[in-house]
């Protein structure tokens, strides 16, 4: 698979869905995160990302009057637990932290839960996570082909410096919406968190992105650059 840009893969697709990026930056000196969501419908896009009081983000509500159900959409997306960093799509980001404070794998984590129930699209879960030496895992649960069989793939990737690993819940636009297919897209990390941040966010389609979270970690001090954008105000 060949390496390719963030900026190519988010421009040429007008609905990925929600999105988690790890990897390294260029210099070598951070572990880099993004995750973003997008979203087609009222009750999706009327979200924000803000602090939680875990090392992470929530999702929230923007307008609460607007709300209609909160089940899929309101979870934290980020959390961290003894130096790792775990970023995912949905409420499986808490089932890993739990499962990782009793002393087991994020694998053991997800082999409990499955794809959304949102039928006919089965929405998948992505997951992440960082460990303190900037190493990080990535896994999706999906559908099988659109039958609701549960489909669970993982994979382990050494820091590299310049390189990160991008997956999205959704192939593209559609209806129903395919998932993901195939492996993590190998992509450019370049730049500091304020450009890498900049970058996203503006090749992410106007009409349907709603949310970004970035974070550099400093793999030598631990300290943590973070930046949230959000396009409700």
């Amino acid at each position: 698979m060949e390496i390719t840009t963030l900026q190519k893969e988010l421009s040429t697709n007008s609905y990925p869905g929600r999105g988690i990026v790890l990897g390294k930056s260029k210099d070598g000196k951070s572990a880099v995160i993004a995750y973003f969501i997008m979203g087609r419908s009222v009750n999706s896009r009327n979200r924000v990302f803000e602090v939680n009081d875990r090392g992470g983000i929530r999702t929230k509500a923007f307008d609460e009057s607007k709300m209609e159900d909160p089940s899929l959409i309101i979870y934290n997306p980020v959390l961290k637990l003894d130096g790792k960093t775990i970023v995912t799509n949905g409420d499986q980001t808490d089932t890993i932290y739990d499962f990782m404070q009793e002393g087991h794998c994020y694998r053991h984590a997800l082999l409990t839960r499955e794809f959304e129930p949102d039928e006919p699209n089965y929405t998948p879960r992505i997951s992440g996570v960082v460990k303190p030496n900037g190493d990080y895992v990535l896994s999706i649960l999906k559908s099988n082909m659109g039958k609701p069989q549960c489909l669970r793939f993982f994979y382990e990737y050494p820091a590299e410096a310049g390189l990160g690993h991008f997956i999205h819940t959704y192939k593209c636009d559609g209806n129903p919406i395919p998932s993901f297919d195939g492996e993590p897209t190998p992509v450019e990390i370049d730049g500091d968190i304020d450009s890498f941040t900049s970058m996203i966010w503006e090749n992410l389609n106007e009409d349907n992105k709603v949310s970004l979270f970035t974070r550099f970690i400093d793999l030598e001090s631990g300290k943590e650059e973070t930046r949230i954008i959000n396009k409700n105000k």
